[in-house]
């Protein structure tokens, strides 16, 4: 996802598309589902998936830190936003991966990208 460029800062807002919109589109059935999300400086968060924006920002709620022993300052946490620019991986449960969801608009993007 870092390949990815950020929108235009200026002007009118232009229709997004591309490899981030698929998984928005993808992270955006997955409200309300638990999963984990693992940052690049190596906690891991577990909690259910309250929202997600464009930018794969997320919010969590009923937070849990897998490692509590190693980050005792993160075990108040009850609800977190997570930018998603510090996301390594974020865990799904193989139970909520619609895989035909993802291949189809895969092969949508890839098809439109090869028009261009």
């Amino acid at each position: 996802l870092q390949h990815c460029t950020p929108p235009p800062t200026t002007g009118t807002p232009k229709q997004e598309s591309g490899p981030r919109m698929i998984f928005y589109s993808f992270f955006k059935t997955l409200v309300g589902k638990e999963i984990a999300v693992e940052l690049k400086n190596d906690v891991v968060l577990t909690g259910t998936l309250h929202s997600v924006d464009q930018y794969l920002n997320v919010k969590l709620l009923n937070v849990k830190v897998v490692n509590a022993q190693t980050y005792p300052q993160l075990c108040s946490l009850q609800n977190c936003f997570v930018r998603g620019s510090v996301v390594r991986y974020i865990q799904i449960p193989p139970e909520h991966v619609d895989t035909e969801l993802l291949q189809d608009a895969a092969r949508k993007e890839n098809a439109a990208s090869t028009k261009k």
